[in-house]
Formats: structure tokens, sequence, C-alpha cells
């Protein structure tokens, strides 16, 4: 292995320079930066230079046999002693628990739930505890658990308790295990936890599945995972079909219209915020219906180090920036944030790149015209226009954009009134739908004037920084301002 160097990550941030003198002979970042406190020191010494990989910029290392190709075992900044990083599912809770006899004891509570997809669209699925995706269960390996699943749905369910090795009487897979759990009623779940991993719960009821019910059930191990990661992130994926008139989803339907992460559609699904450097994990599930999503990472390269049978030994691990995750499937990505910036990250099925989607039936008939109009009269139908002036109907298959959401002025508020979304481009929720979040990789003073203060950032006012620190300044152009309101 090379000789490497170490510096304090205060005066990296400080100094803008990486390492200087690397006996790899890695070169040092010679993008442009600027000198920067670290407003949230450090204090741990970090190793920047593993074997041709950088850290602190885009790299792969000189040997894809090597321990540290692409970021493979380079640890993050938390130490192995301290144990697992929390698990962070953004927006939803984590079920609260009582110990009774040494046992960690939950309810849990399957029940109709009102959710809302974005700003201003309330739909009715079916969760737990209020929420869909139900709250997270977290436990550690070796824990013995005891769930009392409460049924307020208006007809019997039963919860299975996806891939755990367990007695055969608390599986919970609908009548072959077990007498379904009546309206009103509970039933008490117990046993021994061996395993440690990436699981989660759902009801064993098909229809109740595509009504959304599932939740994380995360085991962390008795001994931490190494190399240690910062972050711990947990997304699930599902897709609905609900008709334009409608709040409830077509459970018997066979395609898909609405898509959520966490329950929320983009852009109302909230970014991953991390900082530049931490090696971050993120956890995917897939528990739509009956589709797969391929999920794309931009500016990453990551290793696929799970799913949701175990851990995958180191030896076989696989480097993607795209992960193909079947139904009911989870797959776990770690990699080290070494690329600033707001990076997308989404399903790449087009259909699942967007929002309320409806059959696309072609140019309008009838321009500059609002449906309220003729519903106002039904005897009067505006104008037909067939003389297909634009020139674009000389190309086959035009027009294919997208007619855009209605975004009132209280949706873009909304949207923009999180944390986690200050200083991003004006634009930037206009380019996230459906099955699309972000991930931002932010140096340290960056990432606490977003996450820990209140300042009043300005759209675009953190990107641009990150532009000229590591990029080119004079091939950026700002967003247009187009909402003046909330910044």
């Amino acid at each position: 292995m090379s000789e490497t160097q170490s510096t304090d990550r205060r005066e990296f941030l400080k100094t803008g320079l990486l390492s200087a003198t690397v006996a790899a002979g890695a070169e040092s970042f010679a993008r442009p930066t600027h000198a920067q406190a670290d407003t949230q020191p450090r204090e741990t010494k970090v190793q920047v230079e593993y074997e041709g990989f950088s850290r602190f910029q885009p790299s792969r290392g000189n040997d894809p046999d090597g321990d540290y190709y692409i970021g493979k075992l380079v640890p993050g900044f938390r130490k192995l002693e301290e144990g697992p990083a929390p698990f962070v599912a953004p927006d939803l809770k984590k079920l609260p628990y009582t110990i009774k006899n040494g046992v960690k004891e939950f309810h849990l509570v399957a029940q109709q739930v009102r959710q809302e997809f974005l700003p201003g669209y309330p739909m009715v699925v079916w969760g737990f505890n209020g929420s869909m995706p139900g709250p997270t269960i977290e436990v550690n390996q070796g824990d013995r658990v005891r769930i009392i699943v409460h049924n307020e749905l208006p007809e019997k369910t039963t919860v299975h308790w996806h891939g755990f090795e367990l007695p055969i009487q608390q599986d919970g897979a609908s009548t072959l295990t077990q007498n379904p759990i009546q309206p009103g009623k509970s039933f008490v779940y117990e046993f021994d936890i061996h395993e440690e991993g990436t699981f989660f719960y759902h009801t064993h009821v098909a229809m109740q599945e595509a009504f959304g019910m599932v939740g994380w059930f995360i085991v962390h191990p008795r001994k931490a995972f190494d190399p240690p990661v910062d972050r711990d992130f947990g997304l699930i994926f599902q897709n609905f079909h609900i008709k334009p008139n409608q709040t409830i989803s077509d459970s018997w339907s066979m395609d898909w219209n609405w898509h959520t992460i966490n329950g929320r559609s983009g852009p109302l699904t909230t970014p991953l915020v991390v900082k530049h450097g931490e090696r971050v994990r993120i956890r995917i599930l897939n528990f739509a219906p009956m589709q797969h999503h391929p999920i794309h990472l931009h500016g990453h390269t990551f290793w696929v180090t799970g799913h949701e049978g175990a851990r995958i030994p180191k030896s076989a691990w696989i480097p993607r920036n795209t992960e193909l995750i079947a139904v009911a499937q989870a797959s776990n990505f770690e990699f080290i944030a070494n690329n600033p910036g707001d990076w997308m990250f989404h399903c790449h099925m087009t259909h699942h790149m967007m929002n309320h989607m409806v059959k696309h039936v072609g140019p309008r008939l009838r321009t500059n015209s609002d449906v309220d109009d003729y519903l106002n009269n039904l005897d009067s139908r505006p104008a037909v226009i067939a003389n297909r002036a634009d020139p674009g109907f000389e190309t086959p298959g035009y027009p294919q954009g997208m007619k855009g959401m209605s975004m009132s002025k209280e949706f873009m508020e909304a949207i923009w009134a999180r944390r986690e979304v200050k200083g991003m481009r004006s634009t930037a929720l206009m380019s996230i739908k459906g099955l699309m979040t972000s991930l931002r990789v932010l140096p340290d003073d960056l990432y606490e004037r977003v996450v820990n203060t209140d300042e009043d950032i300005p759209k675009g006012a953190i990107l641009e920084e990150i532009v000229n620190r590591f990029g080119d300044r004079s091939t950026y152009a700002p967003a247009p301002m187009m909402h003046n309101h909330n910044s």
C-alpha cells in the first residue's frame, strides 16, 4: 500500500487545498477554491488520499483490485467504536417503544391515512400510526421484540415481518400461519432477532399492499459494519393509480400515475443533505405493486453493499451508478460524497419521472382554452384549431414535452419552506418530479448555513458558491428568479 498523507479537516476547508504531496502520485485538487473557515470543525484527523482515490474530489484510484478503488473501503469521519450511524428516513417518524421485562414493546396501528403527496394534493391511503409508509421500527441485533398490532381498518389484516427468520406462528403470512386480525381487534407478535440489516414490515393482504401498508424495520448490527458510515438514509419507493378526479388509489389497476418516496412526490421529496467527504449509505426499498425501479445517482459512483437478505461480503460488492431494484427488494448503496453540488437521484423509468401522469393524446386542438369555460356553459365549445401552424409538427412525434402541473403561490411556498432546499437554484425543483429527489453534497460551512441556521438564503446562492469554489464560474449561468416569495 502506498504511503498517504493525513491532514486536518479544518485546515483543508480554510485553505481549499487537498494533499499537496502524496506518495501515490495523485494530483491535488486543481479547481478554483475560496478560503473558508469551518464553522463546525472536525477535531479528528482525516486521510485525504487512498491509493489514488481522493475523499474530496471525483477520482477512481490506481487499482480496480485495490481496497480503496472508487472509495470502496474508505471510512467516514465517524469512528468505528461509536457504533452505527443513526438511521434517517426523511419525512417518516420512528415508532416508539417501551421495555418490559427485557422485551422492546411496540404498538403498531393499521388504519386509513390522509397523506399529502404534494402541497394541496391529499390522498386517502392505508398505512400505520397515521403515516404512509408507516413509522420505522429500529432495533439492535439480539433484541427480543413484542409488536402489538391494532387493526383500525374496516377489514381483516395481518402483518408480515419481511426477511426475518422467526417462528412460523409469528410470520404474519395471512391465513397460512394465523387467524387474521379482525377490525377492532389486536394481535401480539413476539420474536427474537438474530439477524442484522435492512428489513421491512407490511400487510399480507395484496390489495392492502397496493394501498401503501409498509414500513422500515432496521436492525443495527451487534458489531458495527466496517468501514463506518457517517450517514444512513432510507427511502421507500411506491406507485399508485389515482385518477384525476379521485383521491383514492385504484388498487386493481395495472398502471400507475402517482409515484412517492417516503410518501411524497417530487418536488416535495426531501433532499438528502450531507457534508463533503462523508461516507454515505442509502437504503432503498421498492414497494411498488408491480413495477421495478432502475435507481440512478448523478455525480457519484456507489458500491452495492447489501440487500434485504443480508450485507454482501466485501469481495462481492459491485460499483454502479444505476441499480435495478425489483418489487419487494431493497438495496444498500455506499459511497464517499466527494463531488460537491446538488445531484439528482431518481428512478430512470420515464413514466416514473412525472406526477399525476395521464394519457398523452397528442397536440391540443383548442389552444388557450380552459375546460372550466366549457363546464360553465355546456352549450358552447371552444373552436377547434386544426391548421397545425407550429413548425414543430414537421418533426414526427412532436410534441413530447410534458404539460406542467399547476403550481400556485401556496404550492411554491410550501416546497421552498424546508431548510433542506435552501440555496438551490430557483428552477431546481421544477426538475424534481415523481420518483425523484436530490443529494446535496456541501462543504462544512455551507452545510451549517443550510441545516443548522435560520438564515434566509437566497435561491441559487449555495450552488453558485459551490461553482465558485470547485468549478469554472465562466461556464455557469444563474437561473432566473421565477418566484420572489419565500426564498
